[in-house]
C-alpha cells in the first residue's frame, strides 16, 4: 500500500491499487465505498492512506448511500471517486439514473468503479454483468485489461467527466482487479480549492418538464463521447498478418487471453482492442471488419459486444461471419485455453487443452479454525441442536454464507444483502395462510444488518410477522477484509465515533424479544433462548455477539509482539 504513494518511478500494484493511484494522480478529493470483493482493496487502500494523502474517505453503510454521498461531493465541486462491486451497483442504481441526468458539478468530475466477478469467486447472488447499465443509464463505460490501464483509464475517466459534466464508469473484473504488474507512476495531482455547493437554479433537480430536457442533453453528451471514442488510443488495432482474412474483437481482460492464445497457436491475427465499451467507436469497428471474412468476438458472460458487431456488420460487411458465444461459453470466466480453442476453430487449426490444466482440486470454504476460534461454529451447532425438523433456514451475505456448505448444510434459501429477513417474512405469512405452523430462522451479519436489514425488520414488525432473527455480530465487516462498520465505533478516516448498538435500533423498531448472547461462553443460554423464542407469536431477535476469531488472533499477535 505504501507504493501507492510513491512520488515517481514504477511500482508493482494490484489493479485495485492502480485505481487508487490513478485517482491520486487525478487530484481526487472525495472517496466513498461499501466493501465488496473484488473491489475491496480500493477502499482498504484509501482507508490506510487517506489522511496522509489529504483525501476524505468513508466506508458508507451501503452502495446507495456511498453514491449519494459522492453525488453531494460532486455537486459541491469536489473531484470524486465511488467504488463498489457489481451487486452494489444494483443497490446504487436508484441514485445513478438521476445523477446521469443532472450531471456532475462543473468542477466535480466523478468516476464510479464497478467490479464484476465472472465465475462467482466471491459472489453468491448471480454471475452479474454490469455492462447493460450503459444502455439503461446512458453512462460511458471504460474497460481496462491490466493494472497500468486501470491507472490510466481512471485518469481518462476524470478527464471525460470534467469535459462533459457526466459521471463515467470504469468496469473491472476479478482478474483485472487482482492481477499485479509494474505500473508507471506519474506525479500525484494537486487538489483544487473547494468551491462548495454553488447554487444553480434547476440544474440538479429532476422534475418534469426539466427532466425531459436533461434526457436529451444526456443523449447529446453520449454523442460527443462517441467522437472522443473514435479518436481515443485506448481503442487500438494490433495489425496481424495482412494475408489473413480473420480478425478478433475484444475488450477488458479477454484481450490478454487473446494475446496468450495466439502465442500458443503460433498465429498472428489482427486484433481490435476496445477500451471503451460504451459508447463504442462504431467507425473504427466498421473499418476493422470491412476486409475480413470472419471475426471472433471474445468477451466474458453475455454477448453484448457481439450483438453490436452484428448490427454494424450489416452496414459495413454483410457477408462477414461473426463468431462469439457459439464457440465461447456465456457462463464463467474465459482463460487462454478456452480462447485458443475458439480461435483454432476459426482458423482451422488443431488445439487440444491438456487434461492436467483443466483439473483443479476444489476445496470447499469453511469457517476459520484455530484459537480464538470463529464464533459461528458454536452458534450453528446450537441452532442445529434445538431447531425443529421442519424449520426453514434463511441465509444472507457474509462469512456465515458457508453454513450452506458441509458440514452444516443448513440454509434453505440464500439470495442478496438483507434478503434473509424479507424472505423470512414472506415465508411466515405464507405458512400462516396455508395453515402450517412452520418455524423460520433467518441469519444476518452485523454489517449486512446496517446495510439492508433495518427496513426489513421494520416491515416484519409493522406487518405482524414472527420469524426468529439471529444477528451475527462479530464486531467487524469480516468477509471483505475487516472494514469498520457503524457498530464498532470507527470511521473510514480511523476516527472514533459512538458505537451504534444493534439492540437499541431493534428496541426503537418496537422489537420486544431481544437477547444478546456470547455463543462461546453462554452456549446453554443460547440453546434455551432459541427454543423459547421459537414459541413467540411476535418477531424475536438473538444477537450472537463475539469478535471474529481471525480479528482476535491478530489482536493477540499484536499484544504479544508489544
Amino acid at each position: 500500500m505504501k507504493d501507492v504513494l510513491k512520488k515517481s518511478g514504477k511500482a508493482i500494484l494490484l489493479g485495485n491499487e492502480a485505481i487508487v493511484r490513478g485517482a491520486l494522480e487525478s487530484g481526487v478529493q472525495f472517496v466513498s465505498t461499501y466493501p465488496g470483493t473484488p473491489a475491496s482493496e480500493i477502499g482498504n487502500t484509501f482507508f490506510h492512506i487517506a489522511k496522509t494523502a489529504g483525501v476524505y474517505f468513508e466506508f458508507s453503510i451501503n452502495e446507495k448511500t456511498a453514491l449519494e454521498a459522492g453525488v453531494g461531493a460532486s455537486f459541491s465541486n469536489l473531484k470524486t471517486l465511488v467504488a463498489m462491486k457489481n451487486f452494489g451497483l444494483n443497490v446504487a442504481a436508484d441514485a445513478l439514473m438521476p445523477f446521469c441526468y443532472t450531471g456532475t458539478g462543473k468542477k466535480g468530475p466523478t468516476v464510479i468503479v464497478v467490479a464484476d466477478d465472472p465465475s462467482c469467486h466471491s459472489s453468491a447472488q448471480s454471475e452479474q454483468n454490469s455492462r447493460p447499465f450503459a444502455y439503461m443509464a446512458h453512462i460511458p463505460i471504460l474497460e481496462p485489461s491490466d493494472p497500468q490501464e486501470c491507472k490510466d483509464y481512471i485518469k481518462l475517466g476524470f478527464e471525460i467527466s470534467e469535459k462533459l459534466s457526466l459521471p463515467v464508469m470504469v468496469r473491472l473484473t476479478t482478474r483485472v482487479a487482482h492481477q499485479k504488474m509494474p505500473v508507471v507512476l506519474n506525479r500525484i495531482g494537486a487538489q483544487r480549492p473547494s468551491r462548495g455547493f454553488v447554487k444553480d437554479q434547476n440544474r440538479f433537480i429532476t422534475m418534469p418538464p426539466r427532466v425531459l430536457e436533461q434526457h436529451r442533453e444526456l443523449l447529446d453528451k453520449i454523442e460527443k463521447i462517441k467522437e472522443i471514442a473514435e479518436k481515443s488510443p485506448i481503442n487500438k488495432i494490433h495489425v496481424g498478418a495482412k494475408s489473413k482474412k480473420i480478425g478478433i474483437i475484444t475488450s477488458g481482460v479477454s484481450y490478454l487471453y487473446v494475446r496468450e492464445a495466439l502465442l500458443q497457436l503460433n498465429l498472428n491475427l489482427p486484433i481490435l482492442k476496445l477500451g471503451f465499451f460504451h459508447p463504442l467507436p462504431e467507425k473504427k469497428i466498421k473499418n476493422f471488419i470491412k476486409g475480413l471474412n470472419k471475426v471472433l468476438v471474445v468477451e466474458e458472460l453475455e454477448p453484448f459486444l457481439e450483438k453490436e458487431v452484428n448490427i454494424l456488420a450489416k452496414q459495413a460487411n454483410p457477408k462477414l461471419e461473426i463468431l462469439g458465444k457459439d464457440v465461447l461459453s456465456e457462463v464463467g470466466e474465459l482463460d487462454p485455453d478456452k480462447v485458443a480453442s475458439a480461435i483454432a476453430k476459426l482458423a482451422g487449426k488443431k488445439f487440444k487443452i491438456l487434461e492436467s490444466r483443466t483439473k483443479r482440486v476444489k476445496h470447499l470454504p469453511r469457517f476459520c479454525t484455530g484459537w480464538p476460534t470463529c464464533p459461528y461454529w458454536k452458534l450453528f451447532a446450537a441452532v442445529k441442536q434445538v431447531a425443529p425438523k421442519n424449520t426453514v433456514f434463511g441465509g444472507d451475505i457474509g462469512c456465515y454464507m458457508m453454513a450452506a456448505l458441509p458440514p452444516h448444510n443448513l440454509y434453505n434459501y440464500l439470495s442478496c444483502m438483507g434478503s434473509s429477513l424479507g424472505i423470512a417474512h414472506g415465508v411466515k405469512k405464507a405458512t400462516i395462510k396455508t395453515g402450517k405452523k412452520q418455524k423460520v430462522i433467518a441469519f444476518i451479519g452485523d454489517g449486512t444488518f446496517f446495510h439492508a436489514g433495518i427496513p426489513a425488520v421494520m416491515n416484519i414488525v409493522y406487518n405482524k410477522s414472527n420469524p426468529l432473527i439471529i444477528i451475527l455480530d462479530n464486531r467487524i465487516t469480516a468477509m471483505t477484509g475487516h472494514q469498520p462498520n457503524p457498530g464498532m465505533g470507527k470511521t473510514g478516516m480511523s476516527e472514533d465515533v459512538p458505537q451504534i448498538k444493534i439492540e437499541e435500533i431493534l428496541k426503537a423498531l418496537r422489537v420486544k424479544h431481544i437477547k444478546v448472547i456470547d455463543p462461546e461462553t453462554e452456549y446453554a443460554q443460547l440453546t434455551k433462548t432459541i427454543k423459547r423464542f421459537l414459541t413467540k407469536d411476535e418477531v424475536s431477535v438473538i444477537i450472537s455477539k463475539r469478535i471474529c476469531g481471525l480479528l482476535a488472533q491478530r489482536a493477540l499477535k499484536k499484544k504479544n509482539a508489544k
